[in-house]
Order: structure tokens, then sequence, then C-alpha cells
């Protein structure tokens, strides 16, 4: 679909965020009300442990901050990606987040100052009136940080210095995106083109192999000629993860980045030895790949070319969500009322503008509606991604309409749950309902790159991303040449001998900026393996599956997600959700084998 400028795009496909802002001058006054609760409830420091009243008090002040500053940060962030040439919108968002630094900074003392206080005296204020329950969890959430929470002045120095704490993270932003140049390539036509970090993702599924090879060995020539550069960049941003774990007495920073959602490190160790178990899976879907591209020598770029042309099948919007809207009638009433709202009520912006922002996402805030940002086409693809973010504004949308503002978000740890949860339900729909040969080859394809590409990949990033922390915390410096060499043994023991670990996948973790985001990718992984065993019990209609999952989507943060994950029907501190996984693509491999 040729890109358009907005005018151009009937509204109905648009977002409508006067929904949270009527108009600008409304998100000015707003900007200022949030330096104005913010003063506020700064005016309560050091009064906390005064008596039951005082010290709530403080805890409704500042929440109040921040739930005004996450609606004000959600239009800002809307607004400029709707045409991120905009520089009015671009000065909103530079504003938001220096104000955003501002309040965080502000308002560092109150865990502090919570901590300061004896347990018993708490428990006493919790238990002086009803309505004081309320915050029972977030207060023994708070708690569990206690051996780890330094003095008030202490956490504001550190709040202060996370500029500094993140400036590695932001020289690899600015290194890879503005000042990396890349080469030129040539196009399937014959077009000389230029190479960059959007445009390799295009180029390396590439159906002539000459034009994935030229992409994958202009990418990493680039990145290879800066590579002791990434390096500095990489152990700056690992000194800092080890540096704020050791001043917080954690034993290393894996230990302190997961705790913020009290996951015990197993999952992480089961996570990675369980994807070792089961590496013979990978090397055998590699083995089809080659198989199936007629290939003598199998490259790592050959590993992103459609193993399958695109089926025979095309979804305009408007059939997109009747298709998804079909896949979810399993929950019942209640989200399917929560479907129709953001389906037909300006809560989704749909078409690829000029300016337009890439890719697609849920987001909002507990006072706004949960929008969807989309650059639709058309394939069966896109189907995918409008019930992915669909899965992602229910669980919004359910966890707002059930929590206070409080527990009114839920954690990074099962956040990809619902969204995948939904993907996997469509397949199972395609699945079971498709009699065309093409489509269903497709459909199990998409799955198997799926785990691949999520359970597979994100667990080595995973496996990485800790061996350098534990290097650079027993004193090995990071360097471009150790990164490299242990990549590239890791590289070939997850992809086999079916595929030639080429010299510059050894680059790999010079061009990955989830490596800046501090034990991050795992989710990816367990999330992906947790929603096949949800969707896989509710498809089947275990008994209780669809009424505990919803129970999930409507529990927000008012849980620690381990234990709401268990409700939900999942024990994510043992193999069994993995091991279901790895059943489930070996079932679908082999299917796959039998079509093609």
């Amino acid at each position: 679909m040729a890109q358009k400028s907005r005018n151009e795009i009937p509204e109905k496909y648009t977002w409508d965020l006067t929904t949270i802002f009527k108009t600008d001058n409304d998100f000015e006054d707003n900007f200022k009300k949030v330096q104005e609760l913010s003063d506020k409830a700064s005016k309560h420091q050091g009064t906390m442990a005064t008596n039951a009243e005082t010290f709530f008090s403080a805890i409704e002040s500042s929440l109040a901050a921040f739930q005004l500053l996450e609606k004000v940060y959600v239009y800002a962030s809307m607004k400029n990606d709707l045409d991120t040439s905009d520089n009015k919108y671009q000065g909103y968002i530079a504003r938001v987040n220096a104000l955003a630094a501002q309040v965080e900074s502000t308002l560092s003392f109150v865990q502090p100052e919570i901590l300061s206080i004896e347990p018993s005296v708490i428990d006493k204020f919790i238990n002086e009136k009803p309505e004081y329950q309320l915050y029972k969890h977030y207060l023994d959430y708070i708690e569990k940080k206690r051996p780890h929470v330094l003095n008030e002045n202490e956490e504001a120095i550190i709040s202060k210095a996370q500029d500094v704490l993140s400036s590695s993270s932001e020289t690899f932003a600015v290194l890879a995106n503005s000042d990396l140049k890349f080469p030129e390539i040539t196009d399937e036509d014959g077009n000389k083109v230029p190479l960059s970090n959007g445009s390799y993702g295009l180029y390396i599924e590439s159906y002539d192999r000459r034009v994935r090879k030229e992409a994958f060995q202009g990418i990493y020539s680039a990145y290879g000629e800066y590579k002791n550069t990434f390096a500095q960049t990489l152990a700056g941003q690992v000194k800092a993860d080890n540096y704020l774990a050791d001043v917080h007495k954690y034993p290393n920073a894996r230990s302190a980045a997961i705790a913020e959602n009290n996951i015990p490190e197993t999952v992480y160790d089961n996570l990675v030895n369980s994807v070792h178990d089961h590496l013979d899976l990978l090397h055998r879907y590699v083995a089809l790949r080659k198989k199936v591209l007629k290939l003598n020598e199998m490259h790592m770029y050959d590993l992103y070319v459609p193993l399958l042309d695109e089926p025979p099948v095309e979804y305009n919007f408007d059939q997109a969500k009747e298709r998804a809207r079909k896949a979810l009638e399993i929950y019942g009433d209640e989200y399917l009322e929560a479907v129709d709202h953001i389906y037909n009520e300006r809560m989704i912006d749909v078409y690829e503008t000029k300016g337009k922002r890439s890719g697609g996402y849920s987001g909002g805030s507990y006072d706004t509606n949960p929008f969807i940002l989309l650059n639709y086409q058309d394939t069966l693809d896109d189907v995918f991604t409008l019930i992915h973010e669909t899965g992602h504004s229910v669980h919004s949308w359910l966890t707002r309409k059930y929590q206070p503002y409080v527990y009114g978000d839920y954690p990074i740890f099962v956040a990809e749950i619902a969204s995948t949860t939904n993907e996997n339900l469509l397949t199972n729909d395609f699945l079971a309902n498709s009699e065309d040969p093409k489509l269903k080859a497709y459909i199990l394809n998409h799955y198997l790159d799926g785990v691949k590409g999520t359970v597979f990949r994100q667990t080595q990033f995973a496996e990485f991303e800790h061996y350098l922390h534990i290097s650079q915390q027993n004193g090995t410096p990071i360097t471009a040449d150790g990164a490299s060499e242990y990549y590239g043994k890791l590289n070939s023991e997850y992809y086999g001998d079916s595929v030639i670990s080429d010299p510059e996948i050894s680059l790999e973790w010079s061009r990955i900026p989830h490596f800046y985001y501090d034990y991050y990718v795992y989710q990816y992984a367990t999330g992906f393996a947790a929603a096949t065993t949800l969707s896989e019990a509710m498809f089947n209609h275990q008994n209780g599956a669809v009424e505990r999952y919803l129970g999930f989507l409507k529990s927000g943060n008012s849980k620690y997600a381990i234990d709401t994950m268990k409700e939900a029907g999942v024990d994510m501190t043992k193999t069994d959700y993995l091991d279901k996984t790895f059943a489930v693509f070996e079932e679908r491999l082999n299917e796959l084998e039998k079509l093609i």
C-alpha cells in the first residue's frame, strides 16, 4: 500500500487522541499540574513516620503525581509517533522526559523513608483503617527490598546519576542509528540501494541469495569497523549494571534485575538448561530449512528467507478484525466487549502515513484508552500483529477495570504472555479449520519461526548477556575479540552442523540493543513458552483454563508475577511449561516435514 498523508486516511482508521486531552492547551495545563502534584507530595518528606494518616497521604500523593505524569507522557509520545518529523511534538517528548526525571528525583525519598520505619509500625498503620489494607501488597513488595535500599540521600544521589549510568546505552544508540556508515548493496532488480539497520531486515529475507549475502556482509562490515567502540559501550553498560547491583547489596546484576519482579534465579537457569536439552529440535528445523531451500551449504544469512511463499490469502483491515475476533471468541463475552470497543472506537491507528513511526505497539496509561499503533499492509502477518497487540490492549483494559492505580499495570515478566497467547490461539484456529495445505504449512512455519526467534534466539542472547556480566564481575575485561569468540562458539552450538557459522555472525553482539536493557531478553522466551502452555489448555477446553487465564489478565500488579502465573496454571519455577512448548514445537515440526 502506497504511503499516504494523514488527511488521506478515513477518520475511522485513525487514533482519537482527544480522549486523552481535547487540545494541546489541556496537555500544557496537565503538564504544569504534574509539577504541582510532585511539589505537593515532596512536602511529606521526613514526615511519614508521624502517623498512619501522614504515612498513607505521602504514598497516595506521590502515586497521584506519577499517575498524571503517565497520562501526559502518553499524549506527547503518541502525538510524536504520528509524525516523527514534527518538531512541536519532538519538543513535547523532550520536555516530558525531563519532567519525568525531575519527578522521580523529587519523590525518590518515598521508598527509603518507608524502609526507615520498623515493619511492626507499618503493620500497625495498615490495621488502623480498612482502606489502608489496599496497600498491603505494595508495602510487602517494598519490604522485600529492605536489604537492598540505601538511605534517602544515597538513593537520591543514585537517582540523579541515572543519566551518567545510561550514557553507554545512549552512545550505542547514536553510533548505531546515526553515525555508522553502511555500504550500498545491489537489490533484486539490480539497483544500488543504501543499507541501513531498518532495511537490513528486508534484505536478509530476500529470495535472492546474492542480496541477503550482500546485506549480511555489509551490515557486519560496518559494525566490525567499530567493534572495539561497541565493545566499550557494552562494557560500560555491564559495569553500570554490576555497580548498581553491588551498591544495593545483590550478589550479581542478574539477581538485582530479576528481583525487581520477584523472580527466582532458578527461572533463568531452568530456561537456559531446558533450551540446551532441546537444541536437537532447533538443529532439525535448521536442517529442514536447508533441505527445502535446496542448499549445498547453508549460511547464517539463509536463516531468515521465508521457507514458503506467502499463502494465497489477503485480509483487508476489516476482514482482519473479524478473523481475529473469531479466534478470540474462546474467551467469552467480557473479553469480546473490550475487543469491540478497541476495534470500533478509534483506538487503533491503522495505516502507514508519512512520518509515522514504523512497526506496531499497544500503549496507553491507567487513565487513557489502550491504543494500538499499526502500519497495516493486508498480509497474513499483519493479522497476527493485530491479534498480538489486541492481547496487550485487552490485558491493560481488564487490569485497569479491576485494579486501582497502585496495581493498575503488570510486570514486564508477564507482559508478552497475553499477546503471544492470542497469536497461538489464532495459529490453533487456522490449523484446526484450514483445508488449504499451503496455508497450513505457512501457519506451521510461522509458529516454528516464532519459537526459533523467541525461545531459542532470546535464550541465546540471555546466556551471552549473563556471561558478560559474570566475566566483568570476576575481573575479566570485555573486549571485542573476547566477546566475538564466545558469541561465535555459542552461535555454533545453538544452530548446529547444518549451517555454517560465518565469521561475521561472531559480531552479532555488537548490534543488539537489548544487551543494554539489563537482563530483559529472557522474558521473551519464558513468556512465549508460558503462552503456548496456556493457549493449548484453553483451545483444548481444559476445565477452568479460560477462567484462570482471565483471572491473570485482571490481576495486574496485585500479586507477584510468579504467583499470578501459578494461579493461571503455569508454574514457571519448574520446567513443565518449557517441556510443553518443545513438545508442541516437535509435533508441528513433524507435521511440516510431512506437508513439504
